[in-house]
């Protein structure tokens, strides 16, 4: 029987994943390929990686101790995605144990860059860069990250 899925904080200073991953992962997402995953060759629909890759900035963030509905409501921002950009080495298949990794890579004062693995085992799946970008959420204008959450970011 496969171990449970639960989502963890890596130890700050932990090697990257690779050399495309120049900052060092911050945290992980176990993450189980289901019937719903895949396409009708079998293998993960490309688009799903970016699912992945959404629950797991979520989960880091609230890792953290950011609830992002919470954050929106104290505040009036939200983040939202404002650039991705992805490369797919090799797929995977139904009932496939990933792990999916967020490395923050830039922190700007309206912006946070990072970089995302979906691996399996030592297979490195999908590499991606993703930029979120803090927003008004009346407005979704751009607005600074507050401070809270600068502070508690590795």
């Amino acid at each position: 029987m496969p171990a449970p899925m639960h989502s963890s904080l890596a130890q700050r200073g932990a090697p990257a994943p690779s050399a495309h991953a120049e900052a060092p992962v911050v945290h992980r997402l176990p993450v189980r390929v289901y019937w719903e995953d895949t396409d009708a060759g079998g293998i993960v629909f490309y688009a799903n990686y970016l699912k992945y890759f959404e629950r797991a900035r979520t989960e880091w963030l609230r890792a953290l101790g950011v609830h992002q509905q919470a954050l929106r409501e104290r505040t009036g921002v939200q983040f939202v995605v404002t650039h991705a950009a992805m490369q797919y080495r090799a797929p995977a298949r139904l009932d496939d144990a990933l792990e999916v990794t967020v490395a923050l890579r830039h922190t700007g004062r309206a912006s946070l860059a990072l970089a995302q693995q979906a691996r399996r085992e030592d297979t490195v799946l999908v590499d991606g860069e993703v930029r979120i970008g803090c927003v008004e959420a009346a407005t979704l204008r751009p607005c600074r990250i507050p401070e809270e959450i600068l502070r508690v970011l590795p």
